[in-house]
This record gives structure tokens, sequence and C-alpha cells, in this order.
């Protein structure tokens, strides 16, 4: 098995160490369920999938999507969280502890280590299990469980690094990634696909958001009633994307990967499988091999059934590996 056919997967430490509460949404249990579906797939997986080494962002990278009044705010929470010995609040539904920081900051730099990796070559594609999610946090704002917008890190430091000019942004949580269209609203190169449940936190998202000035045209929004049919959101999904890849060629993939559009989860209303994720995976390889000899990195946004979120986790993967969903016995044996 060469290099150049494996999978990146990246975790970092601090990751686990969010404390949000057990009773928050967004808790520490997601990515423990998660890191053990995987192992449990691991016979199929362990020569495809290669652990990659985890970074912590620089506050140069950081501050090319946030300001620095911004992370003063984390920063600052973070000391007060340390103090008090138990989580605070810096936006009435994102709570942060005294891990919260190596966190944010290690899961920017993780992202950007993925990219880094599959740029070096050292892997075809890679699948970083980010906590704290990003997509919500805007240049100036953390909210929505998010403190630091990992995948708009990573698009700005391709483009700093000179790793390409042109980056797509899939995005398919489903909430609106209301964060990553602030940064890039009126960014030419940088186009950003959101599918997400219509009328739903944040309320951003609407069709008619397009983009401003120069970037007019490259952010496309594809809201999605509650309890879309698993057909008809492959219907919308599969559109989307033959309209954007008439619409933009990119030099780098990048995916905000919500495992919370699957059927069951507690913060949305989708009817999406784990099996359906397979496909979509699928579909943005194809685009990618197409257009950037197949650079793809997928960070992990939301997902609130942490068992689904495992599932959903190990379909992905599975895609990006090049290996089948394992057959299921139908019902009854």
């Amino acid at each position: 098995m060469t290099s150049s056919s494996l999978t990146g997967f990246v975790l970092h430490p601090a990751s686990p160490l969010h404390d949000t509460g057990w009773g928050h949404p967004e808790h520490q249990g997601r990515l423990r369920v998660l890191a053990s579906a995987v192992s449990r797939d691991m016979i199929a997986l362990h020569e495809r999938v290669v652990q990659l080494e985890p970074r912590t962002a620089t506050p140069e990278e950081v501050l090319r999507v946030h300001s620095q009044q911004h992370l003063d705010g984390i920063r600052e929470a973070v000391d007060r969280a340390m103090e008090e010995g138990q989580p605070v609040f810096l936006a009435g539904d994102t709570p942060v502890s005294e891990a919260s920081w190596d966190a944010a900051m290690g899961s920017a730099g993780a992202v950007v280590a993925a990219v880094e990796a599959v740029v070096e070559g050292r892997v075809r594609n890679a699948f970083v299990a980010a906590r704290p999610p990003g997509h919500h946090a805007g240049p100036r704002e953390a909210h929505g469980f998010c403190l630091v917008n990992n995948v708009a890190v990573a698009a700005r430091a391709i483009q700093d690094r000179g790793w390409g000019s042109r980056v797509l942004i899939v995005d398919w949580d489903v909430h609106h990634g209301d964060g990553t269209q602030e940064v890039f609203y009126s960014d030419p190169d940088v186009f950003y696909l959101s599918l997400h449940q219509a009328d739903h936190f944040p309320g951003t998202g609407r069709a008619e958001e397009e983009g401003v000035g120069e970037g007019q045209g490259t952010t496309m929004n594809v809201p999605l009633a509650a309890g879309t049919s698993r057909d008809a959101y492959r219907e919308r999904f599969l559109a989307a994307l033959r309209e954007a890849r008439e619409r933009f060629r990119p030099d780098f993939v990048l995916v905000s990967c919500g495992f919370d559009l699957l059927a069951g989860d507690p913060l949305g209303d989708q009817a999406v499988e784990p099996e359906d994720l397979f496909e979509y995976t699928r579909q943005l390889m194809a685009w990618a091999q197409d257009a950037c000899g197949g650079k793809l990195v997928m960070a992990l946004e939301g997902g609130h059934d942490p068992e689904r979120g495992g599932a959903g986790t190990v379909a992905v993967l599975r895609a990006l590996a090049g290996l089948d969903l394992p057959k299921t016995e139908p019902e009854g044996g």
C-alpha cells in the first residue's frame, strides 16, 4: 500500500478534553463513541487508514480568519473557567473549559496538518475528528458551540502557503455554516456550498444569499425542509454538485462534515443514513479527482447522537479509503 493511496485520520489530544458539561448537546462523549466506532472497524481500515500527527494552529494562521479581539475573548473565558473550576459560557449556547483554548487551536491546526499531508503526498485524503466544531464561528463571534472556524483557517492556509488559490468548501451539517459564509462572502476564490435544514438555527443560508462584490455567485445555499426524505435529499445534493461543478474548479476540496443530518439526531429533522454519506463522499472524491488530483480533507462539525455519528464516521472513512460498506444482514437473519 503506497502513501498516495492511504487515508489520514487526525484527532488532536486536547479535543476530547474540551468540557461543555454532559448535559450539553456537544459533549465529550461524541469523540469517545466516534473513536470506538473507528476502532471496531480497524480490521478493514488498518491497511488503508493511518493516523496523522496533529499540531496546534499558530496565532498567525487563525488571525487570517478571526480578529484579535475574538481570540482574546476566548482566552479570557478559558482563563475564567480555569479559575472557577467549571465551564463558562462564552456565548449563550457555547461554553468553554480550561482545555478549550488548546482544543480550539489544536483542531484548527489538525485540519491544516491534514491538508499539508495531502499536499505532500503522504496520504491521498483525510478525515479530522475536530472538536469543538467550527462552522458557526465568524471573524468576531463564537456561537453555535463553535470557537474557531477550523475549515476556514485551513482554506486560508492553503492560499497563504501556495498549496492552491481556489478552495471549495462543501458543508452538509444540518445547520447553516453562517461563520464560514461570512468569512468568504466576498471572496471569488472560495466557493461555499451548504446544504442545511431551512428555518433552523442559526436562521441564515437562504437560497438568495449568493455572495457580494467579487464573491457574487461563489456562495450557494440549498435549504431543505424539515423531514426531507432520503431520496429527495439525494436528488438535491447531486443537483447542487452538478451545478457547482459547472461554476467552479477548485485546487483543493474541504468538507464541513456534520453528522446531525442523520436520521434521529436530536438537533435535526432529516432522514439521511450513513450509507448516503458514503455515496456523497464518493461523489466529492470524484469531483476532487477530476479537478485537483483528489485533494480532499473532511472535518467533523456537528452530530449529537454519538452512536449515529460513529456510524457516519465509519461510512465516510470507508469511502475515503476506497472500501465498500459492510454488508448488512436482512431483518430476520
